[in-house]
């Protein structure tokens, strides 16, 4: 069904930076971890974060008072075991576990056979698919509480294009491959090659082990499909996934545990292939018909809940054509990039990065450089509670430097910090920027990297920040720059500005 944006709107697209409706959905900021022993607050509370500082080392401009140091860098720094270097194209990253001295992250590495030579090495115990090159997979990294590394090693190996994914309440780390390869598939780089021996476009989990309790096993009951992040709901009984794929416009789903079932470690080996439902988003409008793609929606509806419906996924291992189109347009909500993904106790936030261009936009939609919404798990609405405006400047990559940290653009990544804000990470066609975001309030600057010109065409590099994740005490923010790929630790009075 054709619907008019005429029909979805009410007020036209208002101009702006990272526009929200200050006051708006004061209830979503919420303590990310109550044992941290940070308190809720209003968005209102939130201050600006001082304006940002280059860095005589050209890596990171930061406010005054903050600071950073490199945990891992690709290609320079070791992994323990006699494992190689540090792999290439850091991406979602999440802090598994905490005790008295140390912290561990578990980290994705996004990469295809070409990418870089620093690939992430199989390591038996690790290995998915021994056809696979030295390229995407994991490494655990454990730090001390300062965020000074202790060791890292690989947790998988042999998968392909590792994105995002999400921490489990259990401590492990759910890592998605954003691929869609068959078995059979021929692949070349750096002189080598080789021929896929497995499917991928899975759900893997991993855990903090070393190799030998690692289970590199799909966790294929969460469907096949260019997978992007995900989130498990504290009831232990969904888990919400994004796909961030095109042609058509990827999907939300939500995959629900077979009736009596709890989720726990070992999913690989204690889910079916076919256990529990995968269903994709339908997001219902007044009349009750769905709306076909999130681009229809603007700034106008900031702060306006709107009714959510599930269909089920004909065939979520995808044998014949992909799960995105197994549906008609119309009988699915469809959206350019589908991101981030970070549950709280209360729902799920969702990140799309941006909408522009003829084959990103269904007929009648509307530009948009970014949006953040929130899923309520006990209604099953989802919000919108962030909007980037389209600014031009995003098609033809380029803003005046005077402008670099005004000018937002391409959310990514997403993470709830401890006092209940968001942080999320930029990956734009401007200046790349870490971002304090207020669900219904303002947006800020955190970082910028000065490594990146901002455009993917230029030169010296063009790179996005990844994985942002803070330490559970809030003293942390964890986030990497992904070319080079470089994991930093961020320190300073994060609670003046975020509590």
């Amino acid at each position: 069904m054709t619907v008019s944006r005429r029909q979805v709107l009410t007020g036209g697209t208002a101009a702006g930076v990272g526009l929200t409706v200050a006051g708006v959905l004061p209830s979503l900021a919420e303590p990310a971890a109550a044992s941290s022993g940070h308190h809720g607050h209003s968005s209102s509370e939130s201050r600006p974060f001082p304006p940002l500082r280059d860095d005589p080392n050209g890596i990171l401009a930061l406010p005054a008072g903050f600071s950073y140091r490199i945990v891992t860098r690709e290609g320079s720094t070791d992994m323990s075991f006699g494992q190689g270097k540090t792999p290439a194209f850091h991406d979602g990253t999440g802090v598994v576990d905490a005790d008295h001295d140390k912290l561990t992250i578990i980290q994705n590495h996004e990469m295809t056979p070409h990418m870089s030579a620093f690939g992430v090495p199989h390591i038996a115990g690790t290995v998915y698919d021994p056809g696979a090159p030295n390229a995407g997979g994991c490494t655990v990294i454990v730090t001390d509480r300062n965020g000074r590394t202790k060791s890292e090693w690989v947790g998988i190996s042999g998968t392909v294009r590792n994105c995002a994914g999400g921490v489990t309440p259990w401590g492990t780390w759910l890592t998605c491959e954003e691929t869609f390869i068959n078995a059979g598939t021929a692949w070349t780089a750096g002189g080598q090659s080789g021929v896929y021996q497995k499917d991928h476009g899975y759900v893997f989990e991993v855990t903090r082990s070393e190799s030998k309790r690692q289970v590199p096993k799909p966790i294929k009951a969460f469907g096949r499909y260019e997978h992007e992040a995900l989130a498990v709901e504290p009831d232990l009984k969904r888990v919400y996934l994004s796909e961030d794929a095109s042609g058509p416009n990827g999907l939300f789903y939500r995959w629900s545990a077979p009736s009596g079932r709890r989720l726990g470690p070992g999913l690989a080996s204690s889910l079916s292939d076919t256990a529990g439902t995968l269903e994709a988003m339908q997001i219902r409008l007044d009349d009750g018909s769905i709306l076909p793609d999130v681009a229809y929606l603007t700034s106008a509806q900031l702060g306006r809940p709107f009714k959510v419906t599930w269909i089920e996924v004909p065939d979520r291992d995808a044998r014949t054509q992909p799960t995105r189109a197994q549906f008609a347009d119309g009988t699915v909500t469809r959206g350019k990039k589908f991101e981030g993904v970070w549950s709280t106790s209360k729902g799920a936030y969702i990140v799309n990065s941006f909408a522009f261009g003829a084959s990103d936009l269904p007929a009648d939609a509307t530009k948009h450089d970014g949006m953040v919404w929130f899923y309520d798990y006990a209604d099953q609405t989802i919000t919108l509670v962030t909007y980037f405006p389209h600014n031009p400047a995003a098609e033809s990559e380029g803003a005046a430097p005077k402008y670099a940290d005004l000018t937002f653009d391409g959310p990514d990544n997403v993470t709830v910090t401890p006092w209940g804000t968001l942080v999320l990470a930029e990956d734009g066609v401007r200046a790349s920027h870490v971002l304090s975001s207020v669900p219904g309030g303002p947006t800020y600057a955190i970082a910028r990297n000065m490594i990146s010109n901002g455009t993917s065409n230029g030169s010296p590099t063009y790179s996005e920040f990844t994985g942002p994740t803070f330490s559970p005490d809030g003293k942390i923010l964890f986030v990497n720059i992904q070319v080079p790929g470089i994991t930093l630790a961020i320190t300073g009075p994060w609670e003046k500005y975020l509590g």
